[in-house]
């Protein structure tokens, strides 16, 4: 394929991914560019060209060696949120912009060990960044047909290291503030991780599946080669230690590389999305992985022995002369090299302009210019950096890259970026951990490191001379870089990460222990690692004893952040904390406020100094800090107890409120309850006398009306009678006054009983019993007070049916504790929401507006205090047509009830 056209592809690309970000940046608070999903993806800035082309080297060359560099991560995930949560709760409080701003932070803003972290972290990337550049060059030779020009101007990666530059100047440097997310530039990595994952998975099941008939058969094919068992097994011990130490590795870089945490940490916009990425990210590389060794065996089996097995990848569709796969292959490799050019060139230009170039040279000429002024130098600071970051990979590569493999690189990078480890992970955990400590463990850390693997691999690179790696300088064999004191049993990679590492910690704990950090340093330890919530990182929890005066530190932030921005600042400052604006002395809250609110444009070390400087401080002594955090922390405590008992206090008004409410409820029912009762009282005692009143008045009354007279005032006074002493019977019941009389009987002949005397109001109405499993079954109970129950219910049951069509189901069933009696009716039924509502002695009278009752509403409530005497249940079940009326009661002796 020609290369102009190749070119075009490239460039067609980059329009798009520009495009894309362009959009995301102007729907940033858009559901499809601001969700977990975005921030998830992004995190797989870290499948850079390594993943995509060089673990199918590894794989080729030296069987599952790569699965390591994405085994730590996955092993990480549990840990990686917990430690990631606290990272990015600091690292908001602070506006952290920088994995080096924030160890800085951890040992008092300390602005040497910021510009220490920075510089390791570029000597490590720039070659990890230029290993990329060299993949796209290889790359565009294979796929283009002219190859790679001598001239840099005539060279391709040039103008793509070129535009690269200039798309990461626009998207990452528009603002001062380097802690605020990059909507677009995130949402742009995350299409791209979807894209290279797509490709890379098409290109695995086309070899796997297109160029052979599936898994089965690549393995049984490959494993008739030569070495085929080392590809697939652990020849030794030795092989699985390095096993345990390069995962080690990996579980470092997820944490520590700048990419990584200006992914994880700095876009992060909510705590939230790190449940997301607790699941999908580890997916991620699990899915980027599955087809790795089978692209590789494919290409071991199809391709020339002389080919680069790194692009395996690319030369499996090309050699079968798919070239349009082959671009698509292209693409996704590009895709995996611009996120992480681009996320490394923005994390490590914040990193240069806040802890090398602002510190140490351009603060006074800051305090001299006007907000505009500062903000255009800084940003300037910024983009020149990312351009000659870039420029400077890319030099790299031409110059010294091109006999180094993807794999060597990228661990040379890893074992460099993990000589952050012990300042980070033991700071976040261990409040005595000194910034002298820090900087002596990276410093000598590192100098082991680019002895024992750094300088043999270039040596080993640019020239053929073995004796410095075989013999050790002037023939010191327990010199050697790599056996160093003896120990030959790891690779290179695992003997440079297990002795820097040693030494490292070492130095760090020693000098820990015999340098303490001054109290600035306590004091950010003691936030950090006490630091669980937002909440125990507010301003109160910073010791800062001087003088200061708000005018001076209001021209500070005017400075840098605008008067409008720094105006809006200090009126949420002063509607959070009861203090007088009118005050001309600023306290230790406005001081550590004033220095969060720069360390976004300038960096902690930085904004420190810039305060620094318009304040005037007293050393604070060790006994005073540990006093005022003593004072922070019973403070916190007190917060959390009265934070307890205000939450206790709100659900006791709650629960007093329903309680009141039902207090109402219940007096509005009893007032309904007794307006029913006397009408119900009324009703026959009003017809007695009138009856009486006609009898009385007519004395020549014929005798057959006179008896129906008569008859019509027993009926009254019956009806009279029940109502009275249904109103005695839930009182008493109610107040637990009522004698229950309990004996072992047969509960069959009670239900007989109550069945028989409603036999002839069934017959009048034409209703039908059908009685099932009514047998013999012995139960303690009063069987005068339950065929009181079981009446009623017939009884309701008989006036809710149709005349005639009437028909009531009588069952028992029975458990090894208990016995269920159900009465069911196909009359009208209960409606849903009266369910619970039929047992109240006032459900009647409730409803007394809508339908007059029959009768006085009592007769199931009644019914269910004369159940629970007996220690059981009585229930309504939904049925399509109908009623059921269940009642359950346990078989044996209810001891409760049975001495009264």
């Amino acid at each position: 394929m020609p290369s102009i056209t190749v070119i075009l592809i490239i460039l067609f690309y980059l329009i798009f991914l520009f495009g894309v970000g362009i959009w995301g940046d102007r729907n940033y608070k858009s559901k499809w560019v601001n969700n977990s999903w975005v921030y998830a993806l992004s995190l797989a800035v870290y499948c850079s060209a390594w993943t995509y082309y060089g673990s199918v080297g590894v794989a080729a060359t030296e069987g599952m060696g790569f699965l390591t560099t994405y085994l730590g991560p996955v092993i990480a995930l549990p840990l990686w949120i917990l430690i990631t949560r606290r990272v990015i709760i600091v690292s908001k409080q602070h506006q952290v912009a920088s994995v080096a701003d924030f160890i800085s932070l951890r040992y008092g803003k300390n602005r040497s060990l910021g510009a220490l972290v920075t510089l390791i972290c570029v000597i490590a990337i720039v070659p990890y960044m230029s290993l990329q550049l060299k993949a796209v060059s290889e790359t565009f030779d294979i796929l283009s047909t002219t190859g790679d020009n001598g001239s840099y101007l005539e060279d391709s990666t040039y103008y793509i290291a070129l535009i690269l530059a200039l798309f990461v100047t626009f998207f990452g440097t528009r603002f001062t503030d380097a802690s605020r997310p990059r909507s677009g530039l995130m949402f742009t990595v995350a299409v791209e991780s979807v894209l290279k994952l797509l490709i890379f998975l098409i290109i695995g099941l086309y070899a796997t599946y297109y160029l052979f008939d599936g898994m089965q058969d690549i393995y049984s094919r490959v494993s008739s080669l030569e070495n085929f068992e080392k590809l697939v097994t652990f020849s030794s011990l030795e092989s699985g230690i390095n096993w345990y130490f390069m995962i080690a590795l990996s579980f470092f870089a997820i944490f520590l590389l700048p990419r990584q945490f200006q992914a994880s940490v700095v876009e992060n916009t909510s705590l939230n999305h790190l449940k997301k990425a607790s699941w999908l990210f580890p997916l991620y590389l699990l899915a980027f992985n599955v087809f790795v060794i089978f692209i590789a065996w494919a290409g071991k089996l199809l391709l020339s022995p002389n080919l680069n097995p790194d692009y395996y990848t690319l030369f499996l569709p090309l050699d079968q002369g798919h070239f349009l796969l082959g671009v698509m292959v292209f693409l996704g490799g590009l895709s995996s090299i611009i996120s992480m050019v681009v996320v490394s060139a923005l994390a490590l230009s914040t990193m240069i302009s806040n802890n090398l170039i602002i510190p140490y040279g351009l603060l006074n000429r800051f305090s001299a210019k006007s907000t505009e002024s500062n903000n255009k130098t800084i940003l300037i600071i910024r983009r020149v950096s990312i351009f000659i970051l870039i420029m400077g990979a890319y030099y790299f590569y031409r110059g010294f890259n091109q006999e180094l493999s993807l794999f060597s690189i990228g661990l040379i990078a890893f074992v460099f970026i993990a000589q952050l480890a012990p300042s980070f992970f033991i700071g976040l955990f261990w409040n005595r951990g000194s910034a002298f400590g820090a900087k002596s463990g990276l410093i000598i850390g590192s100098i082991v490191v680019i002895y024992t693997l750094a300088l043999p691999v270039f040596l080993n690179a640019v020239s053929m001379d073995r004796s410095f790696i075989d013999q050790g300088p002037a023939g010191f064999t327990s010199l050697r870089p790599y056996a160093l004191f003896g120990i030959d049993i790891l690779s290179p990679v695992v003997h440079a990460l297990f002795w820097s590492l040693l030494i490292n910690v070492f130095f760090y704990l020693i000098f820990s222990v015999l340098r303490k950090g001054d109290y600035r340093e306590r004091n950010y330890a003691e936030q950090i690692v006490n630091a669980s919530s937002y909440s125990e990182l507010e301003e109160n929890a910073f010791v800062w004893k001087g003088e200061a005066y708000v005018n001076d530190l209001k021209e500070a932030l005017i400075r840098f952040l605008g008067e409008k921005r720094t105006e809006r600042a200090l009126d949420i400052f002063y509607r959070k904390y009861p203090i007088d604006p009118t005050d001309k002395r600023a306290d230790a809250r406005l001081v550590d406020f004033s220095e969060k609110l720069l360390t976004g444009s300038l960096g902690a070390a930085s904004a420190k100094l810039v305060i620094g400087k318009v304040v005037k401080e007293r050393p604070v002594t060790l006994p005073d800090v540990l006093k005022i955090l003593e004072e922070n922390k019973e403070t916190t405590k007190s917060n959390k107890q009265l934070e307890l008992q205000s939450y206790q206090l709100e659900k006791l008004t709650n629960n007093l409120k329903q309680v009141n409410e039902k207090l109402r409820e219940q007096d509005a029912q009893k007032d309904e309850f007794l307006d029913v009762v006397a009408h119900e009282l009324k009703t026959p005692t009003a017809s007695i006398m009138a009856a009486a009143e006609v009898l009385s008045e007519n004395e020549d009354m014929p005798a057959e009306l006179q008896k129906q007279f008569m008859y019509n005032i027993m009926q009254d006074s019956e009806r009279l009678s029940v109502l009275i002493n249904n109103i005695l019977d839930l009182e008493k019941l109610t107040s637990g006054r009522a004698t229950l009389n309990f004996d072992s009987k047969s509960l069959n002949q009670t239900i007989t009983d109550a069945v028989e005397g409603v036999a002839l109001l069934a017959k009048n109405k034409g209703v039908q019993f059908f009685m099932k499993n009514i047998r013999p079954i012995e139960v303690i109970h009063d069987s005068e007070r339950m065929n009181q129950v079981f009446t009623n219910l017939l009884g309701n049951s008989i006036k809710f049916v149709e005349k005639n069509h009437g028909e009531i189901h009588i069952e028992i069933e029975e458990t090894d504790d208990e016995v269920f009696v159900s009465v069911a009716d196909n009359g009208r039924g209960i409606p849903e929401e009266d369910m619970n509502l039929i047992f109240d002695k006032f459900y009647q009278a409730k409803n007394q507006n809508i339908r007059k009752p029959a009768g006085s509403g009592m007769g199931l409530a009644i019914s269910k205090h004369i159940v629970e005497s007996h220690g059981g249940r009585i229930y309504a079940k939904e049925k399509e047509r109908g009623a059921t009326i269940v009642v359950a009661l346990k078989k044996h002796s209810y001891e409760k009830n049975t001495n009264r």
